[in-house]
């Protein structure tokens, strides 16, 4: 059976289009429609150039009437300078060398304009810079490294314009991508 369609599929080809009930036009001895000179007149008048759309109009991207703009907005935060970090530190209250650090609970977002910089700490830990000199200790998720944020973060600022724990992902300049898992305010504490 597929044979005999793959036989008639060219033989159909070649057989004349007329409409049903209009006679098939008669062909001369080179296998050309005999056509009147009048009805040679009107072929010429559908001539291709006459479509300037082409053969493939019925299939032409339809014309689009809505536009839709997107806007994102990508922070960059920077690492801190070595000066800056020293004179936030510096601006601490002045105490014995028994003064340590120790973090304490916070709110679990900070506004992404509120940070002026980043520091590296140990394992999966950053350190967040604040503008009104708080120090906030930033944990990524476990399978990141803080080490990958050396040269600091991008984030990508949310309607409300924070930097939230379970929500936001920190991109490093390197690739890595990494949510934070917890936020903590470090503060001086006296022993």
């Amino acid at each position: 059976m597929p044979n005999i369609f793959a036989f008639l599929a060219p033989v159909a080809l070649l057989l004349p289009l007329a409409a049903p009930g209009e006679p098939v036009p008669e062909r001369d001895e080179a296998g050309e429609a005999a056509l009147d000179p009048q009805e040679k007149l009107v072929a010429d008048d559908y001539s291709a150039a006459s479509f300037p759309l082409g053969f493939d109009a019925p299939y032409s991207v339809p014309v689009q009437s809505q536009v839709r703009i997107e806007q994102r907005v990508i922070v960059r935060i920077s690492p801190r300078q070595s000066a800056a970090r020293q004179s936030l530190m510096a601006e601490l209250p002045a105490s014995a060398p028994t003064t340590r650090f120790e973090e304490r609970k916070m709110e679990k977002c900070v506004p992404v304009a509120n940070v002026a910089g980043v520091q590296t700490g140990s394992g999966n830990r950053l350190l967040l810079y604040l503008r009104d000199r708080r120090v906030v200790s930033a944990n990524l998720e476990k399978s990141c490294r803080a080490r990958d944020f050396y040269s600091g973060f991008y984030v990508e600022q949310n309607k409300d314009g924070m930097l939230c724990v379970d929500r936001d992902k920190l991109q490093s300049r390197s690739g890595a991508n990494c949510e934070l898992a917890r936020m903590r305010q470090l503060v001086a504490v006296s022993e």
